[in-house]
């Protein structure tokens, strides 16, 4: 072509977008071709080929991954004795699996409070299949949530675009041990009924809950009197905890 690195770049790019090869390979091609390489097919390599990845060695990697939902992929290529670019080519490509982080639980329900939560539920549509607009002016739900005194910024919301050579921002790194507190929420379709905060020092035991429900009896009565007309009514809460009122 007797074109040098620049022009052959700037030839390859007009040719063949954003396939064409980099600065860096380009260069590599003059040195390899100045040193009398004549051939333009790829220099065989050393290594184990790409036809590793077949079906039975897709099954031993979903196997292991079943088996430990945590193994790394180095220790997964070292078993079946893989490359760790393969191995991440069938977890990605082959079994279309990606690795994410365990979400967080206040607990874990056993098998009698799971068939609660389905019964319950299974109750609540009922109500509400039957008579929608009385169901959310009747239903009274609760909740609980810790409450940081500061909004803690992950790294990623706090990632700002910079230009070539510009320096990244700084910021003062938060105390593990910021104050909290933990909150109790009460809520129907018309708004919030009462949070209470628990003090400090105080138990979250059942005579705790039992003085709270009776605060949110009395709110009750003050803001939603015509829940305080009926004979009775009940508090559902996220944790399974009912008291008649």
């Amino acid at each position: 072509m007797g074109k040098n690195t620049v022009e052959a770049k700037t030839w390859l790019d007009k040719h063949y977008g954003v396939s064409a090869p980099g600065k860096s390979t380009i260069c590599d091609w003059y040195s390899n071709f100045k040193r009398g390489r004549t051939s333009t097919e790829d220099s065989k390599r050393s290594g184990r080929p790409k036809e590793v990845i077949i079906p039975e060695i897709i099954r031993q990697v979903r196997q292991i991954v079943l088996t430990d939902r945590r193994v790394k992929v180095r220790e997964m290529a070292e078993t079946v004795g893989i490359s760790t670019g393969s191995a991440v080519s069938i977890l990605h490509d082959h079994l279309h699996m990606k690795k994410l982080n365990v979400k967080w639980v206040p607990h874990f329900l056993d098998i009698e409070q799971r068939e609660k939560r389905v019964a319950d539920s299974k109750s609540w549509l009922d109500m509400f299949n039957r008579n929608p607009s009385e169901f959310l002016r009747r239903y009274i739900t609760m909740d609980e949530t810790w409450i940081h005194h500061y909004i803690p910024e992950s790294n990623r919301s706090s990632a700002e675009w910079r230009e070539a050579g510009e320096s990244r921002s700084k910021r003062v790194k938060s105390s593990r041990w910021a104050g909290k507190v933990f909150a109790s929420v009460f809520w129907d379709g018309h708004g919030i009924i009462h949070i209470n905060y628990l003090k400090k020092g105080e138990k979250c035991n059942k005579e705790y809950y039992s003085a709270l429900l009776d605060r949110v009896n009395d709110e009750i009565k003050k803001k939603r009197p015509h829940l305080a007309k009926k004979k009775s009514f009940s508090i559902k809460t996220m944790h399974h905890l009912t008291k008649p009122l």
